[in-house]
């Protein structure tokens, strides 16, 4: 018996008979609203599932192409840091050996032309005293006459000269940054924001004297085109639009592309559509920064394509499943109407005291109203669909009512009705006049005989 229950009980708890009972409590308005809804709730929800499955696979390619932009952004300022530095400490011997007198101004020219030979990016090397004035210059033969520094001058005040008093005040090598007032063209069909200004970077290393004295700087300028072409690698800038800026954000070397503006950088979670990443170089610092943006590529049409072709099925579902749940409640509206209309004729019906009958063409009756019913004492049940004899027909009167009826159905009638006898159910006769008139639908075709007994 224990076990008989707990099956029952198993069987109750099912979700399948949980459901059930549910949806038997509902009233079928209630329900007729849940069927209509519920393919629309669920083309929602499947257009939702493909929008975030795209917005997903998005994110997570725009992730994957961002890190590798980072990853190949720090390898090249990786190897421009250790370019810098081995071309720091070439300088930093050269500036050592002229503070121990090691070399003369001849010696150190020639030095400083094998170092220019040498390194492509370095266009000049010279020794300043502490008076600011040149004493030795070697400058790389791609070097323009106007930027050349002589044997002789004085640094001008700007910001050589300022960086030559910081080198003497901190007595450590400091770069900087110098504008000689040219432009370089950027990337090719590049709009006026992708012109770069030619600047050189300047390092200034400290002399010293016998004392341990400030005594001049050794002076190398770089040239930043060079220095990002030779410092970075060949794949990179084959790879990236790869471009140096200053501490500003201006481009002063390579190219840049312009910001891109698409529907995805208003979807949240995709901060950088442009995938580009920055950092700056040392051991130069915030002043020279590098940065890599990868180049425009074309939209994928297929993928893109599948993704409007499912999201326009998908409305276009959701907007005809609101369209025919519309139509529904207007036909369940109109159902309710009628069915008001029905009840209301038919408590009128029922409330008459004149007997209703109905005949179809064939002489079947389709109809009979409730005083009908109580005057013969036949069911509604018993009568609909009888043909003659009738069972309310008294026997002895059957073959001259068989005749009245089929001059009824050949079109003949009596203006003032013609009197019957009618046997009710319990065999007593009673007297009735009846009136027939033709049964016209409402296209105004004739469907059969009504029939009124009083």
């Amino acid at each position: 018996m224990k076990s008989q229950n707990a099956a029952i009980t198993l069987k109750a708890m099912k979700p399948t008979n949980w459901w059930r009972r549910w949806w038997k409590r509902q009233n079928p308005l209630r329900q007729d609203r849940f069927a209509s809804l519920a393919p629309i709730a669920s083309v929602l929800l499947f257009l939702s599932a493909i929008v975030f499955s795209f917005w997903y696979l998005r994110v997570e390619e725009i992730d994957r192409e961002q890190e590798a932009v980072k990853r190949d952004v720090e390898y090249s300022q990786q190897r421009l840091r250790l370019r810098l530095l081995e071309r720091q400490e070439q300088i930093m011997r050269l500036a050592r050996d002229a503070s121990n007198k090691d070399i003369d101004i001849k010696e150190f020219t020639r030095r400083a032309e094998s170092l220019v030979m040498k390194n492509p990016e370095l266009q000049t090397v010279a020794w300043v005293d502490d008076k600011r004035k040149i004493l030795a210059s070697q400058t790389a033969p791609s070097v323009l006459v106007s930027q050349k520094w002589r044997v002789g001058e004085v640094l001008k005040w700007g910001e050589s000269e300022n960086s030559y008093s910081l080198a003497r005040d901190l007595m450590q090598p400091v770069y900087s940054q110098e504008d000689d007032g040219s432009l370089s063209i950027g990337s090719p069909g590049a709009g006026q924001e992708n012109y770069a200004r030619n600047v050189v970077l300047q390092l200034h290393t400290p002399l010293t004297n016998s004392q341990g004295r400030f005594n001049g700087v050794v002076m190398a300028e770089y040239a930043v085109e060079s220095l990002l072409r030779y410092g970075v690698p060949t794949e990179i800038l084959a790879k990236y639009a790869v471009s140096l800026l200053d501490s500003e954000g201006n481009l002063i070397a390579g190219q840049t592309i312009p910001k891109r503006t698409s529907i995805w950088n208003f979807v949240p979670g995709i901060v950088n559509q442009n995938n580009e990443f920055e950092v700056p170089v040392s051991p130069v610092g915030n002043g020279l920064i590098l940065r890599a943006q990868t180049w425009k590529t074309s939209q994928d049409l297929v993928g893109s394509g599948l993704f409007w072709l499912v999201s326009s099925l998908s409305l276009l579902t959701a907007w005809m499943l609101i369209g025919n749940w519309r139509h529904t409640r207007k036909r369940q509206q109109t159902q309710k109407e009628l069915m008001a209309e029905t009840n209301f004729r038919r408590a009128m019906e029922n409330s008459m005291l004149t007997g209703m009958r109905a005949l179809d063409m064939e002489g079947r009756i389709t109809y009979v109203n409730l005083a009908f019913c109580q005057m013969t004492g036949w069911q509604e049940n018993e009568l609909i669909g009888a043909v003659a004899p009738f069972p309310y027909w008294p026997d002895e009167d059957r073959e001259q009512l068989m005749t009245r009826l089929e001059e009824e159905m050949s079109g003949k009638q009596i203006a003032g009705g013609f009197q019957v006898r009618v046997k009710r159910k319990n065999n007593t006769i009673f007297d009735a006049r009846l009136y027939v008139s033709p049964l016209i639908d409402a296209m105004g075709q004739q469907t059969g005989w009504m029939t009124s007994m009083t």
